[in-house]
């Protein structure tokens, strides 16, 4: 019985392919990270929604930077076919990431109302949420999800009419909310889904990984 739940087999496109304990670790990490993100980004949220007071902002660029790292965890653990794409979102993560400190370390006012104010560090820091609209993107296509597909076209129509300066501060504030509920609501319901979808099928990373090696002993 034991050995059943730590190893399991399952047919894929190219043949058999076994799920074990490391892979089943892998996803957990993974919405582990989607957790902390979402619940970073619904408490920085909530405090600039309901309580816009400048003594709160510092506290926004800890939970930033604690939003950050968290997603960075879950776009080293996610399961992306592309190996291309899963590159190009991690490095979108970085180039935010090191956006971020370098205008947190450079700046006197805390990290979000520099941001705020000066909308070309989108140009930056938005980088960041890129690499999270990635991940909605996966979500929606693989899994058909409700909640990320309204997130992959929000994200950026909120901070392309910030960076641009047409939405109304009302509806930024709209964004932002609908934002944070249904990053959250992604992240419960990530926890409650099986852990084998979230895998995918090796097989095809398998023959992936092959036909890569294929291509590069023929050149």
């Amino acid at each position: 019985m034991t050995q059943q739940i730590v190893s399991e087999t399952y047919q894929g496109q190219f043949g058999e392919f076994t799920i074990d304990k490391s892979d089943r670790l892998g996803v957990i990490i993974y919405r582990t990270g989607l957790a902390i993100a979402a619940l970073s980004f619904a408490i920085g949220s909530t405090l600039v929604l309901s309580n816009p007071h400048p003594g709160v902002f510092p506290a926004l660029t800890p939970l930033f930077f604690c939003f950050c790292g968290a997603l960075g965890v879950s776009l080293l653990t996610i399961h992306i076919y592309l190996a291309v794409l899963h590159r190009v979102l991690q490095i979108f993560w970085a180039i935010g990431t090191i956006a971020a400190v370098a205008i947190a370390l450079t700046n006197s006012t805390p990290l979000a109302v520099t941001v705020y104010e000066h909308p070309v560090t989108l140009l930056g820091v938005g980088f960041i949420f890129a690499a999270l609209t990635g991940i909605y993107f996966k979500e929606a296509f693989c899994f058909n999800r409700f909640e990320t597909k309204f997130l992959t076209p929000l994200v950026p129509l909120l901070l392309l009419g910030h960076l641009s300066g047409i939405l109304p501060l009302h509806w930024e504030q709209i964004m932002l909310g609908t934002w944070a509920v249904l990053f959250v609501i992604f992240a419960i319901r990530k926890a409650v889904q099986p852990i084998p979808p979230d895998i995918g099928d090796k097989s095809v990373f398998a023959y992936l990984k092959a036909q890569k090696t294929a291509t590069v002993d023929s050149q």
